[in-house]
């Protein structure tokens, strides 16, 4: 096993890092503490790993600090690093190494103060490891000031410093900040990669692992999570539905407050198992006592703590709405490619009499309108229209086609 074994179906992306990877050990081997990178190595002090979701950005940037901080003996007599057995490679991967720090949010933006903390550790030296690693994987989620405080750092970095940024893609991320990042792009990796680490990795049923990595296109987390958890299977059967459900007014309507209320309850019941134990550990820290009145002076805390919950709360509930509009642009792309009699695999294959329904009623030139309809519906979210009015316009706009 190597750090490389996740990171599936990016062979182009592996042999560029694992390169990098091999000259930056050569640099920290031969060079004293201070030294500048050389300019001709295949090394760099930023990168900007971009991809559609699931392709596996923040699993190659991961993989990639874990080959960077390899301390294998294998590497002295020509090994590469990366071996995925030593302590470095470990810690890096399981997020308890000292020099590596993943950030990854939960809110719906990173904000200047968050950022500034991440520059004033990015210029410290290593503690116990080659490098100090800032790894970003939510780095189109930076606010517009929080990019320009990240910009003088990634202008100017610490001699063994490495920042490692992760998004969607390069217009997400400020052009400042990009032309300054050695750019690695991510591909969609095939439905059979994915089946192959569910059923090796996870010891899920190969039938099971087939149908989950076809019906996510090869997205590898909701593959997973759509493998291994019965409610995930639950909900995209209700959202596969929706289309068969906006035959008039009364079922449009119906079905977008029924996505609502289902990404809203998602979000509760994931709030309730992780917001009880933040506020006890908090009010545990800030000297509380069980079933009394807090200390004075601690109300700000406390504030502050139920505001990010909230936020959390808000991200969340998008989050499962956006997945559910994900499955509904798929749905439609399945009855286009059968409009047209493409040879394209169809991803949705158990709701096969669905399509076949809808494709049978309809014209291309609507499936193409719904489908541009769903992407409007995102792109209301994203400007904070209201969850509800932007799936209702959606709903209503399936319906007319």
């Amino acid at each position: 096993m190597t750090v490389w074994d996740d990171l599936v179906g990016q062979d182009r992306v592996q042999e560029q890092l694992a390169a990098a990877a091999k000259d930056a050990d050569a640099l920290v081997t031969a060079a004293s503490d201070g030294e500048p990178l050389d300019q001709g190595s295949k090394m760099t002090h930023a990168w900007l790993f971009t991809g559609p979701p699931g392709s596996g950005r923040s699993t190659a940037a991961r993989a990639f600090a874990a080959a960077l901080q390899c301390t294998s003996p294998d590497r002295a007599m020509g090994g590469a690093p990366g071996c995925g057995f030593c302590d470095g490679c470990h810690t890096s991967l399981i997020g308890t190494h000292a020099d590596v720090e993943v950030i990854r949010t939960d809110l719906l933006s990173i904000g200047v103060k968050e950022t500034r903390d991440l520059v004033r550790r990015a210029q410290l030296s290593p503690a116990v490891g080659r490098w100090q690693i800032i790894v970003m994987e939510d780095a189109d989620r930076l606010t517009e000031g929080a990019g320009n405080v990240l910009l003088k750092a990634v202008e100017e970095p610490a001699p063994r410093t490495v920042w490692m940024l992760c998004a969607p893609s390069l217009e997400d991320v400020l052009p400042t900040i990009r032309s300054r990042c050695r750019h690695l792009t991510l591909s969609t990796p095939p439905v059979e990669a994915v089946a192959d680490v569910l059923i090796r990795r996870d010891g899920i049923d190969p039938e099971r692992a087939h149908a989950a990595a076809r019906a996510t296109q090869g997205h590898i987390g909701r593959a997973r999570r759509l493998a291994t958890d019965e409610r995930a299977r639950a909900r995209r059967a209700a959202v596969l539905k929706v289309p068969l459900r906006v035959a008039d007014v009364g079922g449009c309507l119906k079905a977008a407050q029924e996505l609502i209320d289902t990404s809203t309850e998602d979000a509760k019941q994931l709030a309730e198992e992780v917001d009880a134990k933040e506020t006890e550990d908090l009010k545990a820290a800030l000297g509380g006592v069980a079933g009394g009145r807090m200390p004075r002076g601690t109300a700000g805390a406390m504030k502050e703590l139920e505001d990010r919950q909230k936020r959390r709360k808000t991200r969340t509930q998008r989050d499962n709405l956006d997945l559910a509009l994900t499955e509904l642009t798929g749905f439609y792309r399945d009855v286009l490619a059968l409009q047209l009699g493409s040879k394209l695999a169809i991803a949705n294959t158990d709701v096969q009499d669905s399509l076949d329904r809808i494709a049978e009623s309809s014209t291309p030139a609507q499936t193409l309108r719904r489908i541009e309809s769903v992407i409007a519906c995102r792109e209301a979210m994203d400007r904070n229209v209201a969850p509800l009015l932007a799936v209702e316009a959606m709903t209503m706009a399936l319906r007319a086609g």
